[in-house]
């Protein structure tokens, strides 16, 4: 691949996150500048395969699709293609194909992800906390494994990839809390069943404000969660080159004040949408500077939901 193509590459990523997620570039910049481009790269490939299967533009704007079966075999071709390293012709899956084999990342990885989507175009909803904890995986944590190749692991280092994949589900984890009642609203509801019969409510109570305080509790649920996954990834942050820990720390920290938010404000959590200044993030950032320095105490990660092993 010549130079100047990869400098094209490179830029439509920068575009995409740019566009796509404030929060994932602005940590982004902490990165040495060939993990930030490669995070860039895959980064652009995620936002692809959302917003084709979701029928958006840069996570926005969701709207019902009337051929999801079709986008998630086009992701699943296109995919593949990329692994094989053929030339797509797309700038998302030409930069999946970059990045994959400058950082010999999985293809099973990807196919976990791809999953994800396929769930969400069949309409499936969890039942359990499993199968919440499993789609958490699959849409985010499946991205963290792969951030962490970016990033320099190998794939024989089986518990810092674990430890990269917690918190992945602990960000996920956080954007359920903070967009039960919006994805709601397009008929999406990720807060398992078992959870709302507990809290006597169905898929089509959610958006209906009158149910706010239920919506509260399983809030705090959810971030409960997050914090015990979050924790288990500042273990795995640890072992990462200090830029890329502070980073991930970063991230984290902004990631987390989402989950924390949407707890601390109760039944006013979704009067209007959660999201975080540049004062704020730079706040965090610093925070996770700090935070970066102090050596961590290795834990177990005992209880915690595992991804899938492989040969």
């Amino acid at each position: 691949m010549s130079g100047e193509e990869r400098a094209r590459l490179v830029q439509g990523a920068l575009e995409s996150i740019s566009a796509g997620s404030k929060s994932f570039r602005f940590a982004s910049q902490l990165f040495d500048l060939p993990t930030r481009e490669r995070s860039w790269l895959l980064y652009s490939w995620c936002r692809a395969c959302d917003d084709i299967t979701d029928g958006q533009t840069l996570g926005h704007d969701a709207e019902r699709v009337v051929d999801p079966a079709a986008r998630i075999a086009f992701l699943k071709d296109r995919t593949a293609a990329a692994f094989a390293g053929e030339d797509t012709g797309l700038v998302p899956f030409d930069a999946l194909r970059v990045v994959a084999a400058d950082c010999a990342i999985p293809q099973a990885v990807a196919s976990d992800h791809l999953a994800g989507f396929e769930r969400d175009a069949a309409g499936w909803r969890p039942v359990t906390t499993e199968d919440l904890l499993s789609y958490c995986y699959q849409v985010a944590g499946a991205v963290g494994v792969m951030m962490a190749h970016v990033m320099g692991v190998p794939e024989s280092d089986t518990d810092t990839l674990d430890r990269a994949a917690d918190l992945g589900i602990a960000f996920q984890l956080a954007n359920i809390a903070r967009d039960i009642v919006e994805d709601a609203r397009v008929g999406r509801i990720y807060l398992p069943t078992d959870w709302l019969e507990a809290e006597g409510l169905a898929g089509t109570d959610l958006a209906d404000p009158r149910h706010r305080p239920a919506l509260a509790r399983l809030a705090r649920r959810l971030s409960d969660m997050a914090d015990d996954y979050r924790r288990s990834a500042r273990i795995g942050a640890a072992r990462l080159p200090f830029r890329s820990r502070w980073a991930v720390l970063s991230a984290s920290g902004i990631y987390g004040e989402i989950a924390t938010r949407a707890a601390a404000l109760g039944p006013r959590a979704w009067d209007e949408r959660i999201s975080t200044s540049k004062a704020e993030k730079a706040a965090l950032v610093m925070e996770a500077f700090w935070e970066a320095l102090w050596p961590v105490k290795p834990v177990p990660r005992t209880g915690l939901w595992t991804r899938p092993s492989r040969p």
